[in-house]
């Protein structure tokens, strides 16, 4: 599986993935990039974005962070954190820190610690959705419905925040939201921006994304 920007970070990825080993942890090739389980549990990942690489930690909030170094990766996201580079300088700066958060991650699993996430149920459906899904008089819509219903409750969830995300965007740039689009323009639009790839939520609904993703599909 090729990797965006794998080898622009190349040098970092392997700094990063050395410290990772000196902690004990396994290593794994997991969605193309360097992953590292205690467990068999996935603990941290790195990740090469476009201007910056990514050590990235599955259970971050629980963790230790009295400098504060760790970002939440994306608006939603309830239990990962990461931690940026762009040079080994930077690295080798939080090398301490990092070691710190490896070996917390390590007592996390111990424990068998969790963290209390929010139930995909408890999205509520954007309004603009919820119009469609409840309107009975185009056939488009009955389909949608249809679709919408065979997903998990994960897929639902993921679709709800693209919307919510994308209608965010859209505001926050100026522009208004344009909830009478029947190919649901302003979405997809954002989705090719955000995500590298596409969404359809006309006749079925279906994903593409490319391996450009900004926010990683497998942090909660």
């Amino acid at each position: 599986m090729k990797v965006p920007y794998a080898k622009k970070w190349q040098k970092e990825t392997d700094k990063v993935r050395q410290i990772a080993l000196d902690g004990d942890l396994t290593e794994e090739l997991k969605w193309g990039k360097q992953c590292f389980t205690f467990l068999k549990k996935n603990v941290a990942i790195v990740i090469p974005l476009k201007d910056s690489c990514a050590f990235s930690f599955f259970k971050g909030a629980l963790l230790k962070d009295p400098k504060h170094a760790l970002e939440k990766i994306g608006e939603h996201t309830q239990a990962g954190r990461w931690i940026k580079f762009t040079s080994l300088r930077e690295i080798a700066a939080v090398r301490s820190s990092l070691k710190d958060y490896l070996y917390d991650t390590i007592k996390l699993e111990e424990s068998g610690t969790k963290i209390d996430l929010k139930k995909p149920s408890e999205y509520p459906i954007p309004e603009e959705l919820q119009r469609r899904l409840d309107d009975n008089a185009v056939l488009r819509n009955a389909v949608l419905r249809s679709a919408f219903a065979t997903l998990t409750p994960g897929r639902r969830k993921s679709y709800i925040r693209l919307i919510c995300e994308a209608r965010e965007n859209q505001s926050s740039a100026g522009g208004k939201v344009r909830a009478h689009d029947p190919e649901w323009a302003w979405v997809q639009r954002v989705a090719e921006l955000r995500l590298g790839g596409s969404i359809s939520l006309g006749l079925s609904i279906t994903e593409s994304f490319s391996g450009g993703s900004t926010i990683p599909f497998y942090f909660q």
